[in-house]
Parts: structure tokens; C-alpha cells; sequence
């Protein structure tokens, strides 16, 4: 592809290959996941015109369902919890019904030397673990409730706070090592999906506040509270669908990115190329997990604070397990589905059936090192190993199960890793602050740059509605 030279104030069009298509419009979004189409849906409303072009054959990003051998699965996100006002609000606009998770009966923790207990509320450990779980519970509020939590950055010790691993200050401020172990789970392997060593106090920080408090990332009655009937997917590809066929390409990788700027310092515009269409636009938005922003060529290069930054922020890894049953077995023995085992390949658990189906389903989390040493075994011992950790929490009857899936978003090419991104020790305290500035009239977009809702749909519905918002604004001045 030729690289163009552009003029102030123009970008000059790329020579079309065959059948690629040209279009004019105010703005042109990169990826079709919920931060990219809530930013459409907003412009659009405000009567812009928008292009929408996703590299993948599907609209939804990190939401995905599927079907798979008469069991339906959310293969990605899939959960609403208590405090999600924004994409509540959504699913309010789009009429979407919900419904709650199963909660009914006893949850199931088990010890890292293999002791099995059935609990309802507080964790079955030793009252002076529950206080020490409560104390440090209590001290990371503290520090959270300091964040303004759409600029961490200035948090008044950020720059300390972000030098330090998350175990290495659990290590420091605790000497009851099942206490640290529980209120490390929920931050590694719960949210960010890495090892605590391998993301700063900063960072956990940052997921406490975007949940407003730790509570909301742990209470049974407010986490993972609900679902959407006909899965989280549904609500991108209905606004997808009233988008129109017109606004929303698919199978359109955007390979360049190419801006201008004028010469009184205004934004200028744009020109993205994919394969098969090409959108001249007043403005972009760069809707994608800030670990792909390298695979668009950005023409001019990105400033390069901007490139530096990007190299040090990465996606967590997770595997998201489901096996499905002719039945919810686990309830006959009055469990709820609902299980913790950190030291387990699978190391937590949820009842995922749905109230439309008669089959049972549990989901399973492989976090961080754990999955890199699932997607090393063979596929068969693969399975049996996860269907065996089941087994652990609800018995022999989990390892036989009618349907079976992992979803693998580490080698999702258009994701590459899952539930989302974070940076690396000292990269939110120094780099932090750009994270949602625009390069001349490029927008970024996505979840993992959010503060509230952080990680999250909601948060993806929130930075798509602010952004659309920011660059209405922009378009109104120029009008």
C-alpha cells in the first residue's frame, strides 16, 4: 500500500485496490464490540454520519454466544452486576430483558490441602483469617477511596503505590497467608487475570474503585447479579442491526490509519483503509484493546510517548470453562454452583444454566499461569483436567458432562488475551494520563481504558458514550 504525504488540513486519498469501496462520513469507527457501537449508536442519534468497520465476520468484541452441541454458551462477557448503572440503562433503552443468576443453597470452598466445606456468607475459615480478610479488605478501601477514579494517576501516593507488586504489599501488610491468598484472588485471578506479582497496588487500586468499593468486586449479592436473555452478544448485534447492514462492515480490517492536521491547529481528518472499503471521516475512533492499536499503521506514526506507552500495557489470560449437564445435578445436593478454590486448575466456579433451558451449566475460570499450563497439555488431558477440578467442588457427575467448552481469547487474533488490559509495574502512574487524549482527530475507546466500569461492559458503554460525546462537541464547533 502506498503511504500518502498528507497537506494541512487534507488527507489525500489512498489509491483503492479492486473492489474496495470509498466512503465520506463524519466518523469512522474501528471495531464493532460495544465501546465501538454505543459510540456509533450515540453519534448517530445526534445525526451524524458513521461508519463502523470490524475485522471479525461478528459484532460483540469480548461478548460472544454460540450453541454448541445443544447447549447455549456466552463464550465472553456475559454479566451485569449491582452497580452497572450504564449498561443497565442500555439494556432499559433496548428493551433487553435480564434475568439472576442461581444462588440457592450452599457455596463450596475448598482448602489448598483439599479440605471440601459447604458455606453460605462468610468464608469457612478461622475467625482471626475472617478479621485479617476484613482488615486488609478495609486498608485497600482506604487507598481507593483517595483515587479519583478517572485519573489514578493523581492518586496522592500513585507514583509509590505503583512501584509495588500487588503480592509484594499483601506480603508487607499481612502475615496470615490464607487471608492474603483469598483477597489476592479476587484482584489476580478474579479480575485482571495475571499473577499479583506481575501488576502494581496502583493497578488493583484502579479495579477496586471503577466496582466503587471492594465489596461490589466480592459480595455474593451483588457480583455476576444477572444476565441478559439471549446472552450479552444479542445487545451488540441488536444495535448493530438498527445501525444498519450500511453502517456496520464486517470482514473489514482496518490495515492504515491516516491523519492530517490544519494549520491553526484544529484536528484536521482522517482516512481509514481496510481491505474491502476505505472511510474518509472527520474523525476516528479506535475502538479496540489498546494491545492491537500496533497492528494498525498509523500514518503519520503515532507521537511517541504514545508508542511507548502501548508497549508496556498487555491483556490478562484467562480460560473461561463450561460444561453443561442433563440436568443441575449440583443443586439436588443443595449447592448453589458457587465455589472458590485457589490453588485449583479451575479456581472458581458459577452455576451458569439458564431458566430458558432444561439442561444444568457450571462455568470455570483458569487464571493467569494456571492457563498457560492448561494450553499446554493435550486436548484430551486438557479436558479431563478441567472436568476433574469440577469435580473437586460438586463430584464425580462434573466430569461427565453433555456439552463442553474453553474459550481460548489468548489466540483470538482480533483480542488476544481476556477478561482485558492492564499495565505493567510503574505504567499507570507514568503513562496513565494519555490513555484517553486523541491524537488530532483519532479517539481511543475500549473498557480497559475506562475508569468507572472498568474491564467491564459497563465500562465499554460508558467510554462509548462519552466519546461520542466529546466528538459531537467537535463537530457541532465546527458547524
Amino acid at each position: 500500500m502506498t503511504a500518502i504525504q498528507p497537506a494541512p488540513g487534507a488527507v489525500e486519498q489512498t489509491p483503492a485496490g479492486p473492489g474496495v469501496e470509498t466512503l465520506e462520513r463524519d466518523v469512522v469507527v474501528i471495531g464493532a464490540g460495544i465501546s465501538g457501537l454505543v459510540a456509533a449508536r450515540r453519534l448517530v442519534q445526534a445525526r451524524h454520519s458513521v461508519a463502523v468497520l470490524e475485522a471479525r465476520d461478528r459484532v460483540g468484541g469480548r461478548t460472544w454466544s454460540q450453541t454448541i452441541d445443544g447447549s447455549f454458551f456466552e463464550i465472553g462477557g456475559q454479566w451485569i452486576s449491582a452497580e452497572q448503572s450504564a449498561l443497565k440503562a442500555l439494556l432499559a433503552e433496548l428493551g433487553k430483558e435480564t434475568f439472576s443468576r442461581y444462588r440457592e443453597g450452599n457455596s463450596v470452598y475448598v482448602t489448598p490441602d483439599g479440605e471440601r466445606h459447604e458455606f453460605v456468607g462468610d468464608f469457612p475459615v478461622a475467625p482471626a483469617t475472617l478479621a485479617e480478610i476484613g482488615r486488609l479488605v478495609d486498608e485497600l478501601d482506604e487507598l481507593a477511596a483517595q483515587m479519583d477514579v478517572d485519573a489514578p494517576w493523581e492518586h496522592p501516593d500513585a507514583a509509590e503505590l505503583d512501584r509495588i507488586a500487588f503480592d509484594g504489599w499483601l506480603a508487607a501488610h499481612s502475615d496470615d497467608d490464607q487471608a492474603r491468598r483469598i483477597v489476592e484472588h479476587y484482584i489476580a485471578a478474579g479480575m485482571l487475570t495475571k499473577p499479583a506479582h506481575a501488576f502494581s497496588v496502583l493497578q488493583a487500586l484502579l479495579m477496586i474503585a471503577s466496582a466503587e468499593n471492594f465489596e461490589n468486586l466480592i459480595d455474593e449479592g451483588l457480583l455476576l447479579d444477572e444476565r441478559v436473555v439471549g446472552g450479552m452478544q444479542s445487545v451488540s448485534e441488536q444495535i448493530a442491526a438498527e445501525l444498519g447492514a450500511h453502517v456496520v462492515r464486517l470482514n473489514a480490517p482496518v490495515r492504515s490509519l491516516h491523519r492530517s492536521a490544519t494549520d491553526d491547529g484544529a484536528p484536521g481528518e482522517v482516512l481509514a483503509v481496510s481491505d474491502t472499503v476505505q472511510v474518509r471521516a472527520r474523525y476516528a475512533v479506535v475502538a479496540v484493546p489498546p494491545n492491537l492499536y500496533a497492528r494498525i499503521d498509523h500514518v503519520p506514526e503515532l507521537p511517541r510517548e504514545k508508542q511507548v506507552a502501548h508497549q508496556h500495557v498487555s491483556m490478562g489470560l484467562v480460560i473461561k470453562a463450561q460444561a453443561a449437564y442433563e440436568r443441575p445435578f449440583w443443586r439436588d445436593h443443595g449447592l448453589s454452583g458457587t465455589g472458590f478454590a485457589s490453588h485449583e486448575l479451575v479456581c472458581e466456579v458459577y452455576d451458569n444454566s439458564s431458566p430458558h433451558e432444561s439442561r444444568g451449566t457450571i462455568v470455570g475460570f483458569i487464571a493467569g499461569e494456571a492457563a498457560d499450563r492448561a494450553w499446554a497439555l493435550e486436548e484430551e488431558d486438557r479436558r479431563a483436567a478441567v472436568l476433574d477440578s469440577f469435580a473437586a467442588y460438586f463430584g464425580a457427575e462434573a466430569t461427565e458432562p453433555v456439552a463442553f467448552y474453553l474459550s481460548d481469547w489468548g489466540s483470538e487474533q482480533w483480542t488476544r488475551g481476556a477478561y482485558g488490559a492492564s499495565y505493567d509495574l510503574g505504567g499507570l502512574s507514568r503513562w496513565g494520563h494519555q490513555q484517553n487524549q486523541p491524537t488530532g482527530p483519532v479517539f481511543f475507546a475500549s473498557s480497559d481504558i475506562q475508569g468507572a466500569g472498568y474491564m467491564h461492559v459497563d465500562g465499554g458503554v460508558r467510554i462509548g458514550t462519552d466519546t461520542a460525546a466529546r466528538i459531537a462537541d467537535g463537530l457541532a464547533g465546527e458547524g
